[in-house]
């Protein structure tokens, strides 16, 4: 009966639709929403001595759904999933096809490409990565 409204410096404005905005964001106030939280998957990365070492966690995706590549100083690790179901009963068909990908880069600028390893095993994809001496490119031009 009485909404509680934070303070927002300004009173609030009430319309002719106002009860009608109310029972609407009260509805959609229980769904989960979708955000970029559960969109993405985990991923660590340390640093041990000359390699690093990077685990992203990915319960339930297959081997073949994961790409891994490293190319000029971004590391990433994409996944593709298709799912698709079919239920077949007296009198109706139900099926269902989804697709999702979700895709996590990082800048390491000092791997070196011939030493990359991965492995996916227990929904845990771990990748060692050995370092190398990252060249300097950066060049200094004297104004004339």
């Amino acid at each position: 009966m009485f909404r509680l409204t934070p303070f927002t410096g300004t009173p609030t404005k009430r319309t002719q639709f106002s009860d009608f905005e109310n029972l609407i964001d009260d509805f959609f106030s229980g769904m989960p929403m979708r955000t970029l939280r559960h969109d993405t998957f985990k991923l660590d990365v340390r640093q041990d001595g000359e390699t690093y070492l990077i685990e992203a966690d990915l319960p339930g995706v297959k081997k073949e759904e994961v790409h891994v590549s490293y190319d000029d100083g971004l590391f990433t690790i994409a996944v593709e999933r298709q799912e698709e179901t079919e239920d077949k009963h007296e009198g109706y068909l139900h099926r269902e096809r989804r697709m999702s990908s979700m895709k996590r880069s990082i800048n390491l600028p000092d791997l070196d490409p011939q030493q990359i390893k991965a492995r996916l095993e227990e929904g845990v994809l771990k990748v060692v990565a050995e370092k190398q001496a990252v060249q300097d490119t950066r060049t200094v031009i004297d104004i004339e």
